[in-house]
């Protein structure tokens, strides 16, 4: 296990943890169930209670409402241990059946007793049958056997791995930066210059570069990180490169820590001429190389994260949407900080909270990777602010990934 500050940073942000992460999966159906609807059948659904601190039963889960049968199939649901029987796989559990009425006055069917510790008996292939019992029936019909069968299909006990877990598992954060140097960012020596550095020695970049990267490199054990340039000339023949080292050594672009990124862009100023356009395509094709080089990983080993820090509109749209789409696919997201006060709309286009992105092509990204913050908006705000806005998203992305690819951490212990 790697040494991780636990008590800062992403673990911070991503603090909801449970104890006991493990979650149960049940695949129900029903047979034979009493028929309720005067011109119908019924309504089936099912309640799950557990016992709470007073004595009484706390209702914890309620599934869908299967219309018009005695012979119901619910859909498989995904419950946490700890909130279906705080853990404790021999907790008593209530299940309740009932009808389903429009008005809330829902005719009972009937009821059982179970515990995870029986229903984890069920497998595919291999179903625990129940009765489903209605005590007043019970007591009023010598001859009553049950008022249905509540069959457990399946029942699958796993881990659902939170992004602590893959931290503390040794899953490596892979941080690379890419630094708009177009020409609208203006004149590095003039103080009107976004690449100005002030009396105080920062400007908007060094700023944005500190915020995440000083977080960032707790999760890196070698805190050894690409610094990559765009959209400048280049000494000795002044050719436009959209990929370039900052410190000028494309065999070994890696700064030693946010201090060593931040002497490579101090450094690298003078010697280069602001230019354009602003594409974003090449930086994010040259993450997602080696982050499809770490699809071969049988755990969660690496994760790479691009912080591209920008002050204009994407020039390559089309292809910067194709790269995000095909990136989407891989153990990777994008940061992108705004700097300045130009129109982000198409970065808003990028960061796909509210709809999925899709290429030019009309392919759809597997998932949202990309995060974009107009730094405008955290000038006078302390860094931390600036760090969990640009952040929040990156734990839930990271667990999002594994999860799909069903990885569990490389020191996971099994369910």
């Amino acid at each position: 296990m790697n040494d991780k500050p636990a008590g800062k940073g992403l673990i911070t942000i991503a603090a909801q943890e449970l104890s006991d992460n493990r979650v149960i999966t049940l695949s129900l159906a029903g047979r034979k169930l009493d028929k309720k609807d005067l011109f119908g059948k019924s309504d089936p659904f099912l309640e799950f209670y557990k016992p709470g601190d007073d004595g009484k039963w706390m209702l914890v889960h309620r599934t869908e409402v299967i219309k018009y049968t005695l012979d119901p199939v619910w859909k498989p649901f995904t419950v946490p241990l700890v909130s279906l029987c705080d853990g404790d796989l021999e907790k008593p559990i209530q299940v309740m059946c009932y009808d389903y009425d429009s008005n809330g006055g829902h005719d009972f069917i009937g009821e059982f007793q179970t515990s995870v510790l029986q229903m984890s008996e069920a497998r595919d292939g291999v179903p625990l049958e129940m009765e489903c019992i209605n005590p007043k029936k019970q007591r009023k019909k010598k001859s009553y056997k049950n008022s249905g069968i509540i069959i457990l299909r399946s029942c699958k006990i796993h881990r659902n791995y939170s992004f602590l877990d893959y931290i503390l598992g040794g899953c490596q954060l892979m941080f690379t930066v890419g630094i708009d140097f177009t020409a609208s960012n203006g004149n590095p020596l003039d103080p009107s210059s976004l690449h100005y550095i002030n009396p105080m020695g920062t400007n908007e970049y060094l700023s944005a570069i500190w915020a995440v990267g000083q977080i960032i490199q707790d999760y890196d054990s070698d805190k050894m990180f690409p610094a990559l340039g765009f959209g400048a000339q280049l000494p000795p023949d002044w050719k436009v490169s959209h990929e370039f080292a900052i410190n000028f050594n494309p065999t070994n672009p890696f700064c030693s820590g946010v201090d060593g990124i931040a002497r490579a862009y101090s450094a690298c100023l003078p010697h280069i001429r602001f230019y354009g356009p602003t594409n974003f395509s090449p930086i994010v094709n040259h993450v997602a190389r080696f982050a499809a080089q770490a699809t071969q990983q049988q755990t969660a080993t690496q994760y790479f994260i691009l912080l591209i820090i920008t002050d204009g509109v994407i020039s390559d749209m089309e292809e910067t949407r194709h790269a995000v789409v095909q990136a989407s696919k891989l153990p990777m997201s994008i940061i992108i900080v705004g700097v300045g006060n130009a129109d982000f709309a198409a970065m808003e286009f990028l960061d796909g909270d509210n709809r999925r992105l899709r290429s030019h092509t009309g392919e759809e990204a597997a998932r949202d990777i990309v995060q974009f913050v107009p730094f405008r908006e955290f000038r006078n705000a302390a860094k931390e602010t600036l760090a969990k806005a640009v952040l929040a998203e990156l734990p839930q992305q990271v667990v999002q990934y594994f999860k799909h690819k069903n990885l569990p951490p490389t020191n996971s212990e099994p369910a």
